[in-house]
């Protein structure tokens, strides 16, 4: 340990420390981290978040790449890949976006919206809201050309978690417990780093006006679902922020569908 602690620069040991709790955070890959981690550094590992994002996506372009090339039709390979990109993430924010469909859909009062969002059980909304969301993508998905699979996804899951930490360091928490508080806000700095590195990764993936459409989607995505949550519940929750990752995910791939189909 001394040895690590004279060898590797602060930064660099930072940046390790950041992605591994990101990858706890957003997979269910086993990773080890402090028990504090939560609590004191989570809102600076929001930097990482698009980072963990493209090696998703990546995860999800190879199984479908590799399930076409055995053979397995369009569709299906589609289906197989995404539902292993769920199995991946423990379906983190797919379970985001069904609680907002649920909570938005089956009450008028705030708190009620609140309460239904934290049951577990799966809702008529909700249960709309996710089929909606895995056909568009699955068509998208299907529909890409294949040279076009791994960018398309690379790019499209990092944006969407680029999305998050910009969400959780200016819009106001609806209630004072749950993740997406525990979390933290992000500071500008870190902020300011995931959306670069989601840009980045955009213009490595895309061609360049596909790249800049790719950006403003996002932003759109993550406007409406805010804007929306705002007057429902009065700010953001982590069921939210999962909402917002599927909703942004799901515009960004329809998009490229559309334009490279």
């Amino acid at each position: 340990m001394d040895w690590q602690t004279q060898t590797i620069p602060d930064h660099v040991r930072d940046w390790i420390s950041d992605v591994s709790l990101a990858v706890a955070l957003l997979t269910r890959i086993p990773v080890r981290h402090p028990d504090d981690a939560m609590s004191d550094r989570m809102a600076r590992a929001q930097r990482a978040f698009p980072l963990v994002g493209a090696m998703i996506g990546l995860a999800v372009g190879l199984v479908d790449r590799c399930l076409l090339a055995i053979g397995i039709p369009q569709l299906a390979a589609a289906a197989l890949a995404l539902g292993a990109g769920a199995a991946l993430t423990g379906a983190l924010h797919e379970d985001g976006l069904a609680d907002v469909g649920d909570g938005f859909g089956g009450s008028h009062d705030r708190d009620e919206k609140l309460a239904i969002m934290r049951d577990s059980r799966l809702g008529t909304y909700g249960a709309l809201v996710l089929m909606t969301g895995f056909v568009a993508r699955l068509a998208a998905l299907a529909s890409l050309p294949t040279a076009a699979i791994i960018p398309a996804l690379v790019a499209a899951h990092a944006l969407a978690r680029a999305a998050i930490p910009v969400l959780a360091a200016t819009m106001p928490f609806a209630r004072d417990d749950g993740l997406g508080k525990l979390a933290g806000r992000p500071d500008a700095t870190s902020v300011i780093i995931a959306v670069g590195i989601g840009v980045v990764i955009a213009l490595l993936c895309l061609p360049a006006a596909n790249a800049v459409l790719a950006v403003l989607v996002t932003a759109t995505a993550a406007a409406v679902v805010t804007t929306l949550a705002s007057r429902q519940i009065g700010g953001v929750t982590g069921d939210v922020f999962g909402a917002v990752e599927q909703v942004a995910e799901t515009a960004v791939l329809l998009m490229l569908a559309a334009r490279l189909s």
